[in-house]
């Protein structure tokens, strides 16, 4: 009692054959209302552990298991909590009804996408698995195809309850069965049936290479399966299965770079804004390939925050559910707190578990073994770039090259046949591996790379795909090879019928070479891929790439802020000051001087990523220190922060003619981002003269740049 009255942040509790202990249940509601978090295990026979994450799960439990009836307390508390929850519900629901169900978190969540058509003709496409077990959203939860640790029996069993539901439902085309299995037992629930394609229908038509939604359309229109060819291999039939001797994985992309205070916390309301799929052979890789495609400047599960946090305060983070989670447990590892303990306390399966202690266990080989052809060819097969190879080894990342180079080790690419090789395929969608066979195969045609716009994200989104799918489709015309490189399920640019060739791959330097080293394109095309495909430009460049369209030293003097300056100079046009800084006190030194507010933001970004109007030194801090969570490669930059109405112009530009096709104005005031605000086209309140100014800067600045496209504000 003494312990649970003092407790400030968090209460462990273990009670066995628990009865009635009132003061208890008043103390635990006190420590509660403190905002202390509570973990039970709970043992009433002595025949195993079982936690309760929370004082409601614990206070039901009591009341289960109360001798004599001294529960008002109790009741009272669990019957305001639940009012408060279905209250919310009622509220929010269309036909103001709520679905009460027995609480399954901590189960296994599994997936079955399916396919049905009016014969009774039915196909089990992809089955899934949740890294997280359940009480994470499905879009918040790394997600892994095929299901990794379910036994014969267990998947048989979901896959014929999912089999028997399409059935009896008599569903025709896609649909989607979410299961809970318990991890102990046989015992599972459906949690929800989707008659319908779903978010995990994208995730399970590029693991597998099977078009879900053209496959549902024929069905729709009185196709049956075995009429339906399969586009990839163009000899079988929709009624095969696909059969996948891959690992796909799937992490969320989260929005917390743009909403500092938001609550990380996950559960059932999802909070990922996009996601990443990686392919590759193993799971460890699979993960590696799909951290690095986050683009958040991290390429292995390491936050530097997290390594100067002890043991306890790691296991304290391990009970907490939030989008950091792969990396405690991985921190939590180099601790040296076991596989056992970390599902314990996460439960999460320990084999998932399992694979992220291989990546540290070849962490450490790398940190202390010395360097020779095997050790570097199981890091690689193990997902890692030379540049986590070199900065975990000593060496530097040309150095890892040549040895790669010297010992022969490459990657190769390999087909998403959707059949495990039983059939050849017709369609190229490929991944890579270090394994011996590539199955690319290099044409003599003229080809153009066309880079993507990676993870969809707040600021950055559907606009570059649809941007690169009619690219390719120009292309295309123009009788060229076309190829893609991107790593997002959710996108058209991913479907395997757009391009020519489609490499599922991170949009890193590294990986990007590899494909350059074996398809050795004519030229690649940036510019439909936002910031994500400019930030290689250099890198291609000195592949040996050209650059078709606006060139690299061009677009490096429109993101660059000094050469900017002077490229508005040479123009004659005017810009708010501003200078570039690195750290919080060269950032405070600068906005005094401008004097409040200013605008903070990092160089190289889209969407307003980690840009902010600062009003005072306090606010300075707090986004030049969040911008720097992660080490900048650019300096960040500020400027005087002035209102005024914005209006934004598109033009295009061959090298000497400009284009026009108008001019818009936004509604709201200068500092909120294009993309949050209400525009119209043309304008209504620019004047002829400002009109003409604008046109007169516009042609400057592209001329100026050598710009072949143009987006101005």
């Amino acid at each position: 009692m003494k312990n649970i009255n003092s407790a400030q942040k968090t209460i462990d509790m273990a009670i066995y054959g628990y009865s009635t202990v009132p003061e208890i249940e008043k103390a635990l509601r006190e420590a509660l209302n403190r905002g202390v978090k509570i973990r039970l295990i709970y043992d009433l026979n002595g025949k195993g552990k079982n936690i309760y994450p929370n004082t409601s799960e614990l206070l039901s439990l009591i009341l289960e298991n109360k001798s004599d009836g001294n529960s008002k307390e109790a009741q009272k508390y669990l019957r305001e909590e639940l009012e408060e929850i279905a209250g919310s519900g009622i509220r929010m629901s269309r036909v103001n009804e709520i679905l009460v169900e027995k609480c399954i978190t901590g189960w296994k969540e599994i997936e079955f996408e399916v396919m049905r058509d009016r014969k009774g003709n039915a196909i089990a496409i992809c089955s899934m698995e949740n890294i997280d077990p359940v009480g994470v959203h499905t879009g918040d939860s790394i997600v892994v195809a095929p299901a990794q640790t379910l036994s014969n029996v267990e998947f048989t069993m979901l896959k014929n309850s999912a089999m028997k539901i399409i059935e009896a439902l008599k569903i025709e085309g896609g649909c989607n069965v979410q299961f809970a299995l318990h991890p102990t037992s046989f015992e599972y629930a459906v949690i929800e049936v989707n008659p319908r394609v779903s978010r995990s229908s994208a995730l399970a038509s590029k693991a597998t290479g099977y078009p879900i939604a053209k496959v549902s359309s024929k069905i729709a229109l009185g196709y049956t399966l075995d009429e339906i060819k399969n586009e990839v291999t163009g000899k079988t039939y929709a009624c095969f299965e696909p059969t996948i001797d891959y690992v796909v994985v799937k992490v969320p992309k989260w929005p917390f770079k743009k909403f500092l205070t938001a609550n990380r916390t996950l559960g059932t309301q999802m909070k990922a804004t996009g996601e990443v799929m990686a392919i590759a052979p193993n799971l460890e890789a699979g993960l590696m390939k799909a951290i690095r495609s986050l683009e958040e400047n991290v390429e292995y599960l390491r936050l530097d925050k997290l390594a100067s946090l002890e043991k306890n305060d790691i296991e304290e983070k391990l009970r907490q559910v939030d989008n950091e989670r792969l990396f405690v447990i991985a921190e939590a590892i180099r601790k040296e707190i076991s596989v056992e303990r970390i599902s314990e306390l996460t439960t999460i399966d320990r084999f998932f578990i399992g694979a992220i202690y291989k990546l540290i266990k070849m962490e450490k080989e790398l940190e202390y073994n010395q360097m020779n052809s095997k050790l570097l060819e199981k890091a690689k097969k193990l997902g890692f770039t030379d540049k986590i190879i070199a900065k975990i080894s000593g060496k530097t990342e040309d150095e890892i090259k040549k040895l790669r180079e010297k010992y022969g080790i490459k990657a190769n690419f390999k087909l998403v046949d959707t059949c495990a090789a039983e059939f050849e395929a017709k369609t190229p969608y490929y991944y890579s591996s270090y394994d011996d066979e590539c199955e690319a195969k290099a044409s003599n045609k003229k080809k153009v790379m066309v880079l993507g716009s990676g993870p969809i994200r707040i600021g950055q989104g559907i606009e570059f795909d649809y941007c690169s799918v009619h690219g390719v489709w120009a292309l295309k015309k123009q009788g060229y090879e076309t190829i893609i490189v991107n790593n997002n399920p959710e996108t058209v640019s991913t479907d395997f019928d757009i391009a020519d060739k489609l490499y599922f791959e991170p949009l890193t330097r590294e990986d990007v070479e590899n494909i350059v080293n074996t398809e050795k394109p004519d030229g690649a095309i940036v510019q439909f891929g936002g910031q994500t495909a400019i930030k290689l430009t250099k890198a291609l460049t000195e592949m040996g790439v050209e650059i078709l369209g606006t060139q690299e030293v061009d677009m490096d003097r429109a993101e660059d802020r000094k050469e900017f300056d002077e490229a508005l100079s040479n123009c004659g046009i005017l810009r708010p000051k501003g200078s570039t800084i690195f750290t919080v006190e060269e950032a405070k030194r600068v906005a005094n001087s401008l004097g409040y507010p200013v605008l903070v933001r990092p160089s190289y970004v889209l969407g307003g990523q980690g840009m902010a109007i600062a009003y005072d030194d306090k606010e300075i801090e707090n986004y030049v220190n969040e911008i720097n969570t992660i080490e900048q490669e650019h300096p960040i930059l500020v400027d005087k922060y002035i209102l005024g109405r914005e209006v934004e112009v598109d033009a295009i530009c061959d090298g000497e003619d400009i284009l026009i096709p108008g001019i818009m104005e936004h509604l709201e005031r200068a500092g909120v981002h294009s993309g949050d605000s209400i525009s119209v086209y043309p304008t209504q309140n620019v004047t002829k003269a400002q009109e003409e100014k604008i046109i007169e800067y516009t042609e400057k600045i592209a001329k100026e740049l050598n710009i072949l496209d143009n987006d101005e504000k």
